[in-house]
């Protein structure tokens, strides 16, 4: 019980050391972390609507290409 104790505490202290040294980066500066919210931009492309106003523009310019003749 006591060595599940002992492991236990060295591992918290060590993740704070750890959490303590990325923050701190390289050369005493505080590390830039990457924000946790949302993604400020689509993530996939069927989630973009000017991607999709533009598929659907294509799509009905085709439709409304006459079709071509091949020639003889």
């Amino acid at each position: 019980m006591k060595l599940l104790l002992v492991v236990v505490v060295f591992a918290i202290v060590m993740y704070l050391a750890i959490r303590w040294l990325q923050d701190r980066g390289t050369g005493g500066t505080p590390a830039t972390r990457r924000p946790s919210g949302p993604p400020s931009r689509p993530v996939a492309p069927d989630d973009d609507e000017a991607f999709l106003r533009d598929l659907e523009r294509r799509r009905r310019r085709e439709q409304s290409k006459p079709p071509e003749t091949p020639d003889a």
